[in-house]
């Protein structure tokens, strides 16, 4: 009989994917099953194994979704296979979160869990909001409550004449419905009509919306806004801190969404750093990397790396391409010997550093031109030179090299795909000012693959858009295309790129103001 497996309730937080514990991440990267809800967010699911099933168990109110029961029977039988599972949760497993039902329903049936909280929502939802939970001057204590199917429940559930009161911060979880019967009951029941309220609606994500009134007025001024779920309601004086303690909504993108277009592996730090500017990330990666047509030039070479004086890095791909080449032959770091290392870009060196090698070269000019220029005095005569690099790429760099006497030798790394299929349809939805303001164009292949999965009139679309370029090359391919391009980064890095964006809005706001 097979050994049951093991259940992590794990609180994934309120939204933010970085908010999510390091415990929480480490379980779900060992996880065989994860039951998901609605309102984890996407960039959580990439952390689990790429064999892992990710079976998705959303709640929302008035939506299609797993009875909880159903979710029972899927933990159980998953653990009872003898299966590592991770049930991921919006929050807090704890917080109204039903995790203490399943957590009962796991002890019932033998079967081992252990349960990692979460970063709750109304934390986030203070901390992104500007209000706090509490303060020194302002309030010492705080109550959570759920709101219920009815008014009527509501009264019967709660004893509103002491909790309307009770706590000077007052926290509704599940309110949006009836928010205009709740902020009565509190008058009803005590609470001064002119209490600071606010409601916060999808916090600790870019498209964060906080609207500020009174127990009096909140339900009027929410619905004018249009706020709808998920949201929370803060009722109390912490509320006035707002003015001084936002941070969130302020930053330089908020709001802002914006299209990366890189390959998947490659997009996560750009989509940190969109979100440290506030921006709301979009991944619609329009290239994929793949092993190359032939993989046995790449074998031959690095089996004979004593051949060559010199070996070009051209990026981050080309360096996991080559040492998983290496890792194949059965040899490791060492098979470089005495051949000396050049890293084009400050990306590619980091990449050669985590393999244990420190590039001997690393061109202040990542351009062709700059590469030249840096190499040419430390050439000798027939110097050997190996560039791994992508199965199609320009041949500026290599002709250049053999103008200057250099022997070079090419080998395709890896490959550019344009997307799969099923991909195509999902970014030509994107491509929509509905949907996106901007796009990060990071690369010629980038460029040209997004322009060829596109119709005519989503090409049309596309530059109604605010298009970045990440260098010139990219920017010519671009306007090659009949794509016009609002800005170019000065640098070919994605910081560069990403500061030029902040940049451009921020010229943008200036001129509106």
């Amino acid at each position: 009989m097979t050994a049951p497996g093991k259940v992590y309730l794990v609180g994934a937080g309120p939204g933010d994917p970085e908010l999510i514990t390091a415990r929480g991440l480490r379980r779900l990267n060992e996880a065989d099953v994860v039951l998901y809800d609605a309102l984890v967010h996407p960039d959580q699911l990439n952390v689990a194994r790429p064999d892992a099933e990710l079976v998705f168990v959303g709640k929302r109110a008035g939506r299609v979704s797993e009875r909880q029961a159903q979710i029972n029977r899927k933990l159980v039988q998953a653990a009872r296979e003898g299966k590592t599972v991770v049930r991921l949760k919006g929050g807090d497993p704890y917080l109204f979160g039903r995790g203490s039902e399943e957590a009962e329903l796991l002890a019932s049936e033998g079967i081992p869990f252990e349960v990692v909280p979460g970063v709750p929502s109304p934390l986030a939802a203070t901390a992104y909001a500007g209000l706090a939970l509490t303060h020194r001057e302002l309030a010492s204590s705080v109550a959570y409550v759920t709101a219920t199917e009815s008014v009527e429940k509501d009264r019967a559930g709660h004893d509103w004449a002491k909790l309307a009161t009770a706590t000077q911060t007052l926290v509704i979880f599940m309110g949006m419905r009836k928010l205009d019967s709740l902020m009565k009951l509190l008058i009803e029941h005590g609470r001064p009509a002119d209490t600071p309220a606010a409601v916060v609606q999808w916090a600790s994500l870019p498209q964060q919306r906080t609207v500020v009134g009174t127990v009096g007025d909140i339900h009027q001024r929410a619905s004018e806004a249009g706020l709808g779920l998920p949201a929370l309601t803060i009722v109390g004086d912490v509320v006035r801190l707002r003015d001084n303690l936002r941070w969130f909504d302020t930053k330089p993108l908020f709001g802002k969404r914006i299209l990366v277009t890189r390959a998947v592996h490659q997009a996560r730090s750009l989509a940190a750093l969109l979100r440290d500017e506030g921006a709301q990330p979009i991944l619609a990666p329009t290239i994929r990397i793949a092993p190359p047509s032939d993989a046995g030039p790449l074998h031959d070479a690095v089996t004979h790396l004593d051949c060559y004086d010199w070996i070009l890095f051209t990026s981050s791909n080309t360096v996991d391409a080559f040492f998983s080449a290496i890792s194949h032959a059965g040899l490791d770091v060492r098979a470089l010997g005495g051949t000396k290392v050049c890293a084009i870009g400050a990306k590619t060196k980091a990449a050669l550093r985590a393999r244990g090698v420190d590039a001997d070269l690393v061109p202040e000019d990542a351009r062709a031109e700059g590469v030249i220029a840096a190499l040419q005095p430390l050439l000798a005569g027939r110097t050997r030179i190996l560039l791994p690099r992508a199965e199609i790429a320009r041949e500026v760099l290599p002709d250049s090299l053999r103008e200057a006497g250099a022997e070079v030798d090419i080998v395709a790394a890896y490959r550019n795909l344009p997307p799969e299929p099923k991909e195509v349809e999902r970014i030509r939805s994107l491509v929509d000012p509905v949907e996106s303001e901007a796009v990060l164009l990071t690369s010629s292949s980038t460029v040209q693959n997004l322009f060829d999965v596109l119709d005519e009139d989503a090409v049309g679309h596309l530059n109604a858009l605010d298009l970045f370029s990440i260098g010139p090359i990219t920017t010519r391919t671009a306007e090659r295309l009949g794509l016009a391009v609002a800005a170019t980064s000065p640098e070919q890095t994605i910081e560069s790129l990403v500061a030029t964006v902040r940049a451009y809005y921020a010229s943008a706001g200036d001129a509106d103001a």
